[in-house]
């Protein structure tokens, strides 16, 4: 076999190789899980006043299906479709929601994320209403919340020596206490502290301090579970030894914080986030100047706002809070 040969023989290879590698991408990319990300804001020339919205019905339609979900707090929706539709095929979006104009729009699925802003309706776009009273001015808004955070103070000290009497180069003869190696006649010492009602003890130290102290051992040092009790066992093999006992003492108490946050205004909304740790959130704010504080229940609704709440990143409570008819915000 010629050179030559042997040279076509291997481009031939190289080349079914490459068509192989190139099938296996297609098939594996047209059985792949397609997903449409998006997310649907208010349509405004002000671009601080383009606030996600929640619960916007969304149906993605094609030619052989029909998905439908909905936005959450954030104003994003995902929509997964079925593993044999082909990535970059285009798809409809229709969303409506009882406050805005429905919106239909085309999306590449897979192949970019989807923005929707959708027009808020206006009075000329509803039906007539009649006269209404003016309306309440609400000024002067202040979210309160309560932390509970635990405050330490330092009570002072302990400082308590005791002594294991002893003779030295007794053989143990299997007479307990013994020397670790079991050769010496040793003897053991205890003791007992209270750190007193409401106190913990902390940083422990225990220490022998006079004899011979190479021949001496810290059996164990032990808390009890709320700390206040502290017991201390020695032993010594040799001529009597002095131990001493150091501690911390203080004394920890639960208080209730109480924080003010301000939110932030986007027309006749409301945005703020309270941490994981906040309590009774309310919302305190003067109506046609008479300062009101209203407490949030668990519905987050008050006489003049209506709340939701949602997760965000998995860390913080975003609240987003609408005005009810017959307010306005100063």
């Amino acid at each position: 076999m010629g050179m030559r040969t042997k040279v076509v023989q291997w481009i031939v290879l190289v080349l079914l190789l490459a068509v192989g590698i190139a099938v296996t991408i297609r098939v594996l990319q047209n059985h792949r899980q397609v997903i449409v990300r998006g997310a649907v804001m208010r349509d405004d020339a002000d671009a601080s006043k383009q606030v996600p919205i929640a619960n916007v019905d969304i149906v993605a339609v094609s030619d052989d299906f029909v998905q439908q979900t909905r936005s959450d707090q954030t104003g994003s929706f995902v929509i997964t479709l079925p593993k044999t539709f082909r990535t970059r095929k285009p798809i409809t979006l229709r969303l409506t929601h009882s406050d805005y104009r429905p919106l239909q729009m085309d999306a590449a699925a897979g192949d970019e994320l989807v923005v929707a802003r959708m027009v808020a309706l206006t009075t000329a776009t509803q039906s007539p209403a009649p006269t209404l009273p003016p309306k309440v001015v609400v000024s002067n808004i202040r979210l309160r919340y309560v932390v509970r955070s635990t405050e330490v103070a330092d009570v002072g000290s302990v400082v308590k020596s005791f002594q294991i009497v002893n003779a030295g180069n007794i053989p143990c003869e299997n007479q307990a206490p013994c020397s670790p190696d079991g050769r010496w006649k040793a003897a053991t010492g205890t003791l007992s502290l209270d750190a007193g009602e409401g106190n913990q003890f902390r940083n422990v130290r225990v220490a022998c301090v006079a004899g011979p102290c190479p021949f001496t051992r810290i059996e164990h040092q032990t808390l009890s579970a709320n700390r206040r009790q502290l017991n201390v066992l020695a032993r010594n093999w040799s001529e009597t030894a002095t131990f001493l006992v150091e501690a911390d003492v203080i004394h920890s108490a639960e208080n209730d914080i109480v924080r003010e946050v301000y939110p932030a205004i986007f027309g006749p909304s409301l945005r703020f986030s309270l941490p994981e740790s906040a309590q009774g959130p309310s919302i305190e704010a003067e109506l046609n100047g008479e300062a009101i504080v209203f407490p949030l229940g668990p519905n987050l609704s008050t006489s003049w706002v209506q709340c939701t709440a949602g997760k965000q990143n998995d860390q913080v409570t975003v609240y987003r809070c609408e005005l009810k008819p017959g307010y306005r915000l100063q």
